[in-house]
């Protein structure tokens, strides 16, 4: 099998590379924008780098001729002057689905969020959902996976939550109150291949979240007790992170803003977990921890 991976630089990205790099049954069209991120993809002669462009499909078409599926992770949750929820998160889809028809895909893989709806009030979980039906009016046979907060050696949150709990004083936005169910990246790389092999007519929505449900102050505070810290949670009023973020962002033209907030401390519940659809085992969050602890402390 031969797949193609848009966002291959992404701490997805690279996770599910890494995994795949000795498996001998499949080979990587690794899709990044440039060459520093090409050359931090793992190294493998089963996995071929190709700087690509959504702006250029017939370009784009070409880089991911012959593969057989196609995963697109690549999107923003921060804006910035140079690239908007529209262009990076909708757009981007587009040329991606476009390019996927064009090479006649058997199936297309698109990483959403918990929380997506193209009717939201929030920008980013509009654009998410604005991105998901794209791809279930594409035509193509599709997995569209929505995730929560992702956890594992390298992923962004892992970083956050270690650096916050290695703290004396966590201060967190409201008190960290809201309830996450964390992901183990692993989980997610074999539910991606679960629905390249098991790919039917039509596009499915998955709901794919964690075994444990846990506030984010009690993550910490649970990272803290593995690190042998004592910690202390201090609370952000959201309206102050809000006002400020507004301000900065509207000055900068983009970072972090009033949508970021709200994305980050929304509550991350699904009506029906996928775990067992999508044939998983699913990783306690304990064991989660240890992996990330075990890869600070090398």
């Amino acid at each position: 099998m031969k797949i193609a991976v848009t966002g291959a630089n992404s701490s997805v990205g690279q996770n599910l590379l890494n995994s795949l790099k000795s498996n001998e049954e499949v080979s990587v069209i690794a899709g990044v924008r440039s060459e520093r991120a090409a050359k931090s993809l793992p190294d493998s002669p089963r996995i071929e780098a190709k700087l690509i462009s959504y702006q250029d499909v017939d370009k784009l078409s070409e880089d991911l001729n012959g593969a057989d599926c196609v995963l697109h992770l690549a999107g923003i949750l921060i804006e910035n002057k140079g690239s908007s929820y529209q262009e990076a998160n909708v757009d981007a889809t587009a040329a991606v689905l476009d390019a996927a028809k064009r090479n006649n895909a058997s199936h297309f893989v698109f990483i959403s969020v918990v929380g997506a709806d193209a009717n939201s009030t929030n920008a980013y979980f509009r654009s998410k959902g604005q991105a998901e039906e794209l791809v279930k009016r594409s035509g193509l046979s599709a997995s569209i996976i929505r995730t929560p907060i992702l956890l594992g050696p390298n992923t962004a949150g892992a970083s956050s939550i270690a650096a916050a709990a290695s703290q004396p004083k966590a201060k967190l936005l409201g008190g960290g109150t809201y309830l996450m169910r964390p992901l183990d990246i692993d989980d997610l790389n074999l539910a991606i291949m679960d629905c390249f092999n098991k790919s039917k007519a039509g596009a499915a929505l998955y709901e794919l979240v964690g075994p444990d449900a846990i506030s984010y102050s009690n993550l910490i505070q649970k990272m803290a007790g593995l690190l042998g810290n004592e910690i202390e949670i201090a609370s952000i009023p959201i309206w102050v992170a809000k006002l400020g973020a507004a301000i900065g962002s509207r000055l900068r033209g983009g970072g972090f803003s009033p949508t970021v907030i709200d994305v980050i401390t929304i509550d991350e519940k699904v009506d029906e977990n996928a775990d067992k659809t999508l044939g998983l085992s699913l990783t306690p969050l304990d064991k989660t921890l240890q992996k990330i602890l075990n890869h600070e402390q090398t």
